[in-house]
């Protein structure tokens, strides 16, 4: 059997390439030309990578061609929600414009092959507290560009379920971590910054955004496993949250990494560019629905995510002062949206 993993080479496609590998499947995976492989070189050899620009059809077309898959993960996305208020046309683009491509080549090639949509607890965006924990069944309230690219990726594996059969399974993720993060992702900047500070490459000062948001967070490790086994046995057209059902403040996050570090005496200075024009305040899941149909559910505590990322980047910066990111890491709403009396109305 053979699975075919968008977007391989990122933080979440190389993880199921190593579990897709432990399960004895062959694994293709498709990148880009200019794609960093750091995360898969240790596995490289064991993989087929097949060069594919999923905005274009043609070659999305070669790919399925090169591939021929039982099942398909779509991890390739633009996945950083403040990168979309920057860029929403290239947002959408990237995100909904390649799922096309790869439903409508399927499609025209009549493949059987499994499909998972890869969504995000973005799109359930304003969540009410009577609405806590969130179950699949609540509305979808975007708050950034990036959560309306995945509701239509969502909704667009529905409607192919719905319009031409296709074996597509929709998924949910809640916030996951785990060392190979990208350091724009608020856990990884902060483990980053604390093992700069403790190699004397900075200041002992970590520069955060608002600190009050409420994530349910999960071990990517934990998620990739609950993808293979959506690939394998979830029901086609239904849609699945993955998520640890606890929920941490960015305040408990940061004071847990400080905890961790090899020196005291860290400050913590507010950055006015690390907040969003608006943001989810809380996002809580509930897993219950997976766990009833697969038998998924987390299994690696957070605390232990949490020293595997310190312990990931004082690697990294041990070899020497690390590339500032290309991008502002963004992670919390601006203090003008912070009170309940801007926020929008309930809806029905």
């Amino acid at each position: 059997m053979r699975l075919l993993i968008t977007g391989i080479t990122g933080f979440v496609g190389s993880y199921l390439a190593e579990l897709a590998l432990e399960q004895g499947l062959e694994v293709c995976g498709s990148c880009r030309w200019r794609s960093k492989t750091e995360n898969i070189e240790h596995i490289r050899h064991r993989i087929r990578l097949i060069d594919c620009d999923l905005r274009d059809q043609s070659s999305v077309q070669n790919l399925l061609d090169v591939a021929s898959p039982d099942y398909i993960a779509h991890l390739a996305a633009q996945s950083f929600v403040a990168a979309s208020w920057q860029a929403p046309a290239e947002t959408f683009n990237t995100n909904v414009i390649s799922q096309v491509n790869l439903l409508e080549a399927l499609r025209a090639r009549r493949s059987r092959a499994r499909f998972l949509v890869i969504g995000s607890s973005e799109e359930y965006g304003t969540v009410y507290e009577d609405e806590l924990p969130i179950r699949e069944t609540n509305p979808l309230r975007p708050l950034s560009p990036y959560a309306v690219s995945k509701v239509a990726q969502d909704l667009m594996g529905y409607q192919y379920f719905k319009s031409y059969g296709m074996p597509i399974v929709r998924t949910r993720a809640f916030n996951h971590e785990g060392p190979r993060r990208g350091d724009v992702f608020v856990t990884s900047n902060f483990a980053r910054q604390i093992a700069e500070i403790e190699a004397g490459h900075r200041e002992p000062v970590i520069e955060v955004g608002n600190l009050k948001s409420r994530r349910d967070y999960t071990d990517v490790r934990d998620v990739v496993r609950g993808y293979w086994l959506l690939l394998e046995r979830g029901e086609p057209g239904d849609v699945y949250n993955l998520c640890s059902g606890k929920a941490w403040r960015i305040q408990d996050v940061l004071e847990f990494l400080t905890g961790e570090a090899r020196v005291r005496g860290i400050a913590v200075r507010e950055d006015a560019a690390r907040f969003r024009p608006s943001d989810v305040p809380v996002l809580l899941g509930d897993a219950s629905k997976i766990w009833k149909a697969v038998g998924w559910q987390p299994e690696l505590p957070f605390e232990q995510t949490l020293r595997d990322v310190l312990e990931y980047w004082r690697r990294r910066v041990a070899h020497g002062p690390v590339a500032a990111p290309n991008l502002p890491m963004v992670e919390a709403r601006s203090p003008r949206t912070e009170s309940a009396a801007s926020a929008p109305p309930k809806l029905p």
